[in-house]
C-alpha cells in the first residue's frame, strides 16, 4: 500500500509536468507525512548526507573543469586538430565533428557541453561547406552523447556512488565502448558521404597536423592526467576531478589566454548553477532511494524477477527496455538514481558484473539523450543550430539505429566493457 502510493505519487507528479527532482522530493515527503514509515528528521538527514558522499565530490570539480574548457577555446583547437586528421576524406568535416566530440567528451564528461562546444562551431561550418543542416545537426546531436560514456563521465560517478563500485574502474571500462561507438559512427558517416557525394577538403600537410596537435595538446593532455593519474595510483577519481579543474583553469587563463581573470568569477557562477541543479536532483533521488529501500521495494522486485526464472541475458534485455522507456521521460542522472537501487541487487544475484551493468546503463542513457520528448541533446542542438525542435528530432532519429545496435552488442558481449579493466588489473 505504502509502496504503491510512493510510486503512483511520483508518476502523477511527473505526468503533471513537475520537474523530476521536485517530484521525487514531494513524493517522498508526502509518503512520510501520510504513513510515517520514517521520521521526517531521518529523511532530512538523508537529504543532506548526500552532500557528504565522497565520490560525489567529483561532480562539482568535473563541472568546473568542463565550464572552463567550454568557455575557452579548447574545443576550437580540438576541432582544428580533428579536421587536419580526417578532413580530406569524403564527408571529412562531419568526421572531424565526430572526432572532436570524442576528444571534448574525454575532457568534459558532459553531453550537453560537448554539443554546445563542438556544435556552435561545426554545424555552421558544415552548412557553409555544402552539408545539409539536418545532417549536420544529426551528427552533432548524437556525437554529443559520447560525453557520458567516454571518461570522465558524471553519470558513471553517480552510478559508482550509489553502488559503491570503483569509479576509476567504470571510467576505464567506458574507453573501449566509447572508441568502438566512435568508429561505428565514423563508418556510418563514410557510407552516407559516398551515397550523397558529400564534399571533402584538401589534405592537410604533416606540418599542419603537427601545428594543430601542438595547439590542442594542452587540452588533450587532460585525458592523460585524469586516467593516468588514477591508474598510476597518484590520486583517486575524486582527487583527479579536483586536479582537472585546476588544470583547466591554468590552461584556459594562463596558457591559451582565452579567459581573462575578470571572467573567472562568471565561469565560477555558471559552474555553480549547474552543480546546484545536479546536486539538488541527486539529493532528492537519494532520499527517494532511501525510502524505496526502507519499504523493501528492491527486495520485492528482486524476488518477483527471480521467480520468473529469467536467465541473465533475459534480464538484461528487459532492463534495456525499461531503461529506454525511462530515458524518454527523464534525464540520465535521474534514471540512474531511481532505478539503480532496484535493478542492482537483482543483477548481482544473477552474476552480472557491476562494471558491465554500469556501462550498459550509461549507453541506454545515451539513447535517452536523443529521444523525445525530453532528450536533452535535442533541445541543446535545436538551440545551437537554430532549428525547430521537431526538425531536430527528425535529424537525430536516423542515428538511433546505430546506437541501438551498439547497445545490443555491448550488452551481450561483456568482454568489450571488461577487457581493459581486467588487463590493467583495475
Amino acid at each position: 500500500m505504502i509502496a504503491a502510493f510512493l510510486i503512483l505519487a511520483l508518476f502523477l507528479l511527473l505526468f503533471l509536468g513537475v520537474p523530476v527532482a521536485i517530484a521525487m522530493g514531494l513524493a517522498s515527503s508526502a509518503t512520510m507525512l501520510l504513513f510515517g514509515t520514517q521520521t521526517m528528521l531521518s529523511m532530512t538527514q538523508k537529504f543532506f548526507h548526500t552532500m557528504q558522499v565522497y565520490p560525489l565530490l567529483a561532480v562539482p570539480f568535473f563541472v568546473l573543469a568542463g565550464t572552463f574548457l567550454t568557455t575557452g577555446g579548447v574545443a576550437r583547437r580540438m576541432i582544428d586538430f580533428a579536421n587536419a586528421l580526417v578532413g580530406h576524406y569524403r564527408g571529412g568535416l562531419a568526421m572531424a565533428a565526430l572526432l572532436a566530440s570524442a576528444f571534448f567528451a574525454a575532457v568534459s564528461g558532459s553531453a550537453p557541453a560537448t554539443v554546445v562546444a563542438v556544435g556552435s562551431v561545426m554545424i555552421a561550418g558544415m552548412v557553409a561547406s555544402g552539408y545539409s543542416k539536418n545532417f549536420a545537426a544529426g551528427v552533432i546531436c548524437n556525437a554529443g552523447t559520447l560525453g557520458i560514456l567516454i571518461p570522465p563521465s558524471l553519470v558513471m560517478v553517480v552510478y559508482g556512488a550509489i553502488t559503491e563500485s570503483s569509479v576509476g574502474k567504470l571510467f576505464i571500462a567506458g574507453i573501449l565502448p566509447g572508441i568502438l561507438l566512435t568508429i561505428v559512427m565514423m563508418g556510418t558517416i563514410t557510407f552516407i558521404a559516398r551515397r550523397q557525394d558529400l564534399p571533402r577538403q584538401e589534405r592537410a600537410s604533416l606540418g599542419d597536423v603537427w601545428r594543430t596537435f601542438r595547439e590542442a595538446v594542452w587540452g588533450l593532455f587532460l585525458i592523460v592526467i585524469i586516467l593516468g593519474g588514477i591508474y598510476a595510483g597518484i590520486f583517486t577519481p575524486t582527487e583527479a576531478a579536483a586536479v582537472s579543474a585546476v588544470y583547466a583553469f591554468i590552461i584556459a587563463v594562463f596558457v591559451y589566454g582565452d579567459i581573462g581573470l575578470k571572467q573567472v568569477p562568471h565561469v565560477l557562477v555558471e559552474a555553480g548553477k549547474i552543480t546546484v541543479m545536479l546536486m539538488f536532483i541527486i539529493a532528492n533521488a537519494y532520499m527517494f532511494a532511501y525510502l524505496l529501500t526502507s519499504l523493501q521495494i528492491p527486495q520485492a522486485a528482486s524476488d518477483f524477477i527471480g521467480n520468473l526464472g529469467l536467465p541473465a541475458w533475459g534480464f538484461l534485455l528487459v532492463l534495456n527496455l525499461l531503461l529506454l522507456a525511462a530515458g524518454n521521460f527523464m534525464e540520465p542522472t535521474s534514471v540512474v538514481l531511481i532505478l539503480t537501487p532496484i535493478v542492482f541487487p537483482i543483477a548481482m544475484e544473477m552474476g552480472i558484473d557491476p562494471t558491465h551493468l554500469g556501462v550498459v546503463m550509461v549507453i541506454n542513457m545515451q539513447i535517452g539523450l536523443v529521444t523525445p520528448p525530453v532528450g536533452l541533446n535535442l533541445f541543446v542542438t535545436a538551440g545551437v543550430a537554430k532549428m525547430p525542435l521537431e526538425e531536430t528530432i527528425r535529424a537525430a532519429l536516423p542515428w538511433l539505429a546505430v546506437l541501438l545496435v551498439m547497445l545490443m552488442i555491448i550488452t551481450f558481449i561483456p568482454w568489450i566493457s571488461l577487457v581493459i579493466p581486467e588487463f590493467v588489473g583495475a
